[in-house]
């Protein structure tokens, strides 16, 4: 269950959509809200971007330990999410078929698609947490509704 309120989200958002305005670039703005979120979300240990590139993703500005650069597509949680391109809720990585481990303290995880303009995906948004079940539908939301914000052609 999410320790993090509507109500915090609510400024969260606020706060994304200031760090973007006016501002194009997407490394500027994935490294800013990454670490907006790191820093603002429970029990988080990672908060990144994978940008979709020659059908893989590739790491991209993060706040964390170091992470896996390289993700096929359909494995992993990131993986599996840009292929569905929905977002995916996992409350236990360890019991996710396929999972990548790329930090052995993360327990659970939420990945939320990055869409381009023009609805094409773009990458993911990725968080992993140290806490089983941190991650639920009011963090879905509130994610989702961020990852709108990084103005991406």
């Amino acid at each position: 269950m999410s320790a993090t309120t509507n109500q915090n989200y609510e400024l969260l958002v606020k706060q994304a959509r200031a760090l973007t305005d006016g501002e194009n670039d997407w490394i500027a703005n994935t490294a800013n809200i990454s670490a907006l979120l790191f820093n603002a979300l429970e029990n988080v240990n990672f908060a990144g971007v994978y940008r979709l590139e020659n059908d893989e993703l590739i790491l991209g500005p993060f706040q964390g330990k170091p992470a896996c650069v390289h993700i096929a597509l359909g494995h992993g949680v990131c993986g599996t999410t840009a292929k569905s391109q929905k977002t995916q809720i996992v409350p236990n990585v360890h019991e996710f078929s396929g999972h990548i481990a790329c930090d052995s303290d993360s327990n659970s995880e939420i990945v939320v698609p990055i869409f381009k303009e023009n609805g094409q995906l773009w990458g993911v948004f990725d968080f992993d947490s140290t806490k089983l079940s941190n991650f639920d539908q009011v963090d879905q939301k509130y994610l989702e509704e961020i990852a709108k914000v990084f103005h991406l052609n």
